[in-house]
């Protein structure tokens, strides 16, 4: 039979791609400065109310003062002391509990519902109760980042063992891998990515619950610079302690990123 002509090889498009992030480092600060822009140019037309919201070339000048006078670093040392004893005292805390209900069928029998039955509180209510145990200094504040964060890390790393693939375990267990030889190279990697997505949810929470302690009592901090500028009704201030509770959020977030590409690099 006379022979046919040879099909063209056809290449065909790589479809196992998607579903993975790209980093787009450029979009993220041309969305911020456009704001900044259009924040500045409302409230030199007068679209915007300098009472109502100043601009922000007026907020950077009263960060200006602030640092002259030599106050920013007092008042960003306190809440940063507050931020990193409370956070690391929580996420240690909660890092042992977590482990111990997430390995454990006691431990997690006991501290499930005590997670469950005291997370829900907004651990701010909780402050006038540890200023009376704890007195109106630092304890108070620390206990409070402490209490927010212990609990969010404890339900965060119980998640994480929780999800890990069990036909890793059980594989690792064929080959005879010890208990502990299990837990360390297969359960404890296997959850560390929850673990640290908890940390970004934890640092926001610390934050949050930092700010709120400064309020109620504290001479230095970066809460209580945003209450005194309220009560004075100096906005430009008050956008300057926001803006310094911004940088810090970003700050921790960064420190976070930098862990995760650290601890996750053998995900390839």
């Amino acid at each position: 039979m006379p022979e046919g002509p040879v099909p063209q090889a056809r290449s065909v498009a790589f479809r196992g791609g998607g579903f993975a992030p790209r980093p787009v480092g450029i979009v993220g600060p041309i969305v911020f400065v456009t704001l900044l822009l259009l924040w500045e140019l409302g409230s030199r037309t007068g679209w915007i109310s300098a009472l109502i919201l100043p601009a922000p070339s007026a907020a950077l000048g009263a960060l200006e003062d602030l640092y002259r006078s030599g106050l920013l670093f007092k008042h960003l040392g306190a809440s940063l002391e507050r931020l990193v004893l409370g956070w690391c005292l929580g996420t240690l805390a909660g890092i042992g509990v977590g482990i111990s209900a997430g390995l454990f069928s006691l431990a997690r029998a006991g501290v499930v519902p005590l997670v469950s039955a005291i997370f829900p509180i907004p651990k701010i209510a909780l402050l006038p109760l540890f200023i009376i145990w704890f007195g109106i200094g630092e304890a108070s504040k620390v206990a409070t980042i402490f209490f927010g964060v212990f609990f969010p890390t404890v339900i965060a790393v119980t998640g994480g063992i929780d999800n890990v693939d069990r036909g890793l375990v059980r594989m690792g267990q064929s080959f005879g891998l010890r208990w502990s030889s299990v837990v360390r190279k297969i359960i404890l990697p296997g959850a560390l990515p929850a673990i640290l997505s908890g940390f970004r949810i934890t640092a926001s929470i610390a934050i949050i619950l930092l700010v709120a302690a400064e309020m109620i009592g504290a001479e230095f901090g970066v809460g209580a610079y945003i209450l005194m500028a309220g009560n004075l009704m100096a906005t430009d201030q008050l956008i300057a302690g926001v803006a310094i509770l911004s940088a810090l959020g970003l700050g921790v977030g960064w420190l976070i990123g930098r862990a995760e590409r650290f601890l996750l690099r053998w995900r390839g």
